[in-house]
């Protein structure tokens, strides 16, 4: 199972790029919303945003899915394990549909649209935070 743990390795690379984009790219949100008056920083926000997003963590989710696709695929009784694993893949999911929801709010930003304010994007920051602790927990901890 060599094979396995060379998935495992890169799974782990890969998500711990996604969650560096999951933290970074709410707090540039914060600053595009407060510095909205000053149009060459929000330019240069704006950039940031858009390589962030599209060319590091949008890339990460999927090598992160495709890569823990393939552990199971590889050790399907890892699901025999106890509720850690469906745990895990449900915060999973919720950090997917978190990722996308980042990727709405990018374009409400880029639209000029976006109601939201940088308080809301300073909490909104909290989610993955929280998120990763479960499945780190689970993972570590594999409760019954």
């Amino acid at each position: 199972m060599e094979f396995y743990t060379w998935i495992l390795a890169f799974h782990v690379m890969s998500f711990a790029s996604w969650m560096a984009m999951l933290f970074y790219q709410p707090r540039l949100y914060v600053y595009h919303q407060e510095h909205q008056e000053n149009s060459g920083f929000v330019d240069v926000v704006r950039i940031q945003e858009d390589k962030l997003y599209n060319f590091i963590g949008t890339p990460a989710l999927w090598a992160t899915v495709l890569s823990g696709g393939v552990m199971i695929y590889l050790l399907p009784e890892l699901f025999q394990g106890g509720m850690w694993l469906h745990i895990k893949l449900t915060a999973a999911l919720v950090l997917i549909v978190y990722h996308f929801s980042l990727g709405y709010y990018r374009k409400k930003l880029l639209d000029g649209t976006c109601s939201k304010s940088g308080k809301f994007f300073r909490f909104y920051n909290e989610v993955p935070t929280i998120l990763m602790l479960i499945i780190v927990i689970m993972v570590v901890i594999k409760p019954v």
